[in-house]
């Protein structure tokens, strides 16, 4: 199963997996890592902005798990201006070497596996972000996805668009389809690290961790990755039957294991 880590709040979070990042990068300037949007990694990205200084990123490589179909990548709300707003300038990251699946019309029919096959030539992603939606997805793969899935185009549910449209003038603003790496891609990854906050996620974490392996809460792929992490606040582990077990083994885990 995935080993549980249960911090007091997200910045206590930031700063662990920030840690982890850092050690990784030392060991191997040509780390590869899996970028994730949203509010939930950003103290992640926070947490490292002081911990890289004096760290060599230049040879850095970055995959992020989605994009919107027909956005402008120069759009605000691209997940390419996001990444490259939020990670690759405060970091100091090359952009040249940070990917971002491509949203555009004119060639999506074969984005998607042009995606995978850039992953695969790039030796594959070392460290995995991910956050949790409150039905379970992961990316954009949403109840029903399979475990199987590889990188392609979904259609965006009702819920989704209506959770997105705070970041665009209006709900007809947030497009109607994105480009994702699918839950078989995600699976890919040597680590992978589900971060989640706030009680809203309360359910979805217990479902992902402890509930049965099912498409209906695709987060539960994570139970079958032999290196799968999630960090959650308390308000988020306040559903986990077995949190004080968690606290336990992560309290005498042995230092050199890592995160």
């Amino acid at each position: 199963m995935a080993e549980i880590v249960i911090v007091p709040d997200a910045a206590d979070a930031g700063a662990l997996v920030a840690d982890e990042i850092v050690r990784i990068v030392r060991a191997n300037p040509e780390t590869v890592l899996g970028l994730a949007t949203g509010s939930t990694p950003l103290p992640v990205y926070e947490a490292l902005r002081p911990r890289i200084a004096g760290v060599d990123v230049s040879r850095v490589r970055g995959f992020a798990l989605d994009e919107y179909v027909g956005i402008d990548p120069a759009h605000p709300e691209s997940y390419r201006s996001v990444i490259t707003r939020e990670v690759v300038e405060p970091l100091g990251l090359d952009p040249a070497r940070i990917r971002v699946p491509n949203g555009s019309l004119e060639g999506i029919e074969h984005a998607g596996a042009d995606y995978e096959a850039a992953i695969e030539t790039a030796g594959g992603v070392d460290l995995q972000i991910l956050g949790i939606g409150t039905d379970g997805h992961i990316g954009f793969n949403e109840p029903g996805s399979s475990f199987a899935s590889l990188t392609r185009v979904k259609t965006l549910t009702a819920q989704t668009r209506e959770d997105n449209a705070r970041f665009f003038p209006s709900i007809d603003d947030v497009p109607m389809h994105c480009i994702t790496q699918g839950l078989g891609t995600i699976l890919r990854a040597r680590h992978l690290v589900l971060l989640a906050f706030g009680e809203g996620k309360a359910a979805a974490v217990a479902g992902a961790v402890e509930g049965p392996l099912s498409a209906s809460v695709p987060g539960s792929a994570i139970q079958l990755h032999p290196h799968a992490t999630v960090v959650v606040d308390e308000a988020a582990a306040s559903r986990l039957a077995h949190a004080d077990y968690y606290r336990y083994t992560f309290a005498n885990k042995p230092e050199w294991q890592g995160l």
